[in-house]
């Protein structure tokens, strides 16, 4: 771990973030020398904290070897120049092993996601996220988000039992949950907007105090992410809309064609920009030529910002 809980924290609650794609070969496995240089490219822009091994980098489909991998190459790769999270997640035992892997690595916090498939009720949530936290002396940012979703009490009492809990990550976009959480656990924990295509809910995210969100786009159009967000914190609402209008609406269209495109399109735009990743792991697909064109205009459109 090279960063403090302090300088985490206030990594993460400022500033873009990102969540690279990751690389694999054209058999399908971990391509180590190209992921190192996605994320020295990664870091040479305005950005304040990298999540490996997310959702956009297919967490859920990563063998734990795959993700000790991911994890060790990033930490040696572009550990001390900006805090890095990795996941975890799935059963409370799995996500010990990758909270142990990701300590052991050298990573600053993992962002803990939902358990696998049944559903969870609050008491059981509040246990699941406790005791993860109390397996490793990483930060822990807690993943609102699929059948994991807390309410403002639930989170609460899990941040009065965990010191290490530093954050909450919100993936359902349900704005007057996410304010009751906000008013309820107050500054004792930071927000982060994390909705698919997050920038959509920027300007509601917002408006209750949350001040980042997780942006996928940037993997392909990295300057214009970075607009976009200098523009929002700016108050520049002219930029924001335009951009909104221009990019994000049809992108937004464009990914909810078919399920798992919010990962399938990142992918997708990193290799039309040059940067190929290979491609998505099942159960996601790729998209088709037609979408491929639709989304080399898009690019198009975001490198005028």
């Amino acid at each position: 771990m090279h960063f403090s809980r302090e300088k985490t924290l206030a990594s993460i609650s400022n500033g873009l973030l990102s969540f690279p794609i990751t690389d694999f070969d054209s058999q399908g496995r971990f391509d180590r020398e190209s992921y190192q240089g996605r994320l020295k490219w990664f870091v040479s822009h305005e950005i304040s904290a990298v999540f490996v091994a997310g959702g956009t980098g297919e967490f859920f489909s990563l063998s734990l070897e795959d993700f000790r991998d991911v994890v060790t190459t990033a930490v040696e790769t572009i550990g001390g120049q900006l805090p890095i999270i990795a996941s975890a997640g799935q059963s409370v035992e799995q996500a010990k092993a990758q909270a142990k892997i990701a300590e052991e690595a050298g990573a600053d916090g993992i962002l803990l996601m939902p358990p696998y498939l049944t559903e969870c009720p609050q008491d059981g949530l509040v246990e699941y996220a406790r005791a993860v936290c109390d397996s490793t002396s990483l930060n822990v940012i807690y993943y609102n988000r699929g059948n994991g979703i807390m309410d403002a009490a639930a989170v609460k009492q899990l941040a009065d039992a965990c010191p290490n809990l530093i954050g909450l990550k919100d993936g359902k976009g349900d704005i007057q949950a996410l304010n009751k959480i906000v008013k309820t656990v107050g500054d004792r924990l930071a927000y982060i907007g994390g909705v698919p295509t997050a920038e959509i809910f920027a300007e509601a995210y917002l408006s209750i105090g949350v001040n980042t969100y997780s942006s996928a786009v940037f993997n392909f159009v990295p300057d214009m992410a970075s607009t976009f967000y200098k523009a929002l914190r700016a108050g520049e609402h002219k930029t924001v809309e335009k951009i909104t209008r221009e990019f994000f609406i049809p992108f937004v269209d464009l990914r909810d064609r078919k399920k798992g495109y919010a990962v399938s399109l990142i992918k997708l735009g990193a290799d039309i920009i040059g940067k190929p990743a290979g491609k998505v792991r099942a159960p996601l697909v790729m998209p088709d030529a037609s979408e491929r064109d639709q989304l080399v205009e898009l690019i198009e459109i975001a490198k005028q910002y």
